[in-house]
């Protein structure tokens, strides 16, 4: 008789620790399914607005640039003007900074 009931009494021991975790895991799916919604609106935000770091490296982006163009205007200038000089003609004037 004992071997009989030994089966049933180890699956008894063990729903209760079965059932927890079946219960975690529905808890941990409601939550993911509450938290889907704020997680979308602000991953949108955060594409939709320009966070300060992100105007910086901007600005700095452009800044390098135009310092490139003016550094490239001027490389340019100093190659006509020491051609003109050795054609004994006077060099134009420098570029704006």
């Amino acid at each position: 008789m004992m071997r009989r009931l030994f089966p049933f009494a180890l699956l008894a021991a063990f729903v209760p620790m079965l059932s927890g975790c079946v219960v975690a895991t529905l808890a941990d799916a409601a939550v993911d399914v509450v938290t889907l919604p704020v997680k979308a609106v602000s991953k949108g935000v955060d594409l939709a607005t320009t966070s300060q770091s992100e105007a910086d490296e901007k600005r700095g982006r452009l800044l390098r640039k135009q310092e490139e163009r003016r550094g490239k205007a001027l490389r340019t200038w100093r190659v006509e003007c020491d051609r003109l000089t050795a054609a004994g003609q006077p060099c134009p004037p420098a570029p704006s900074p």
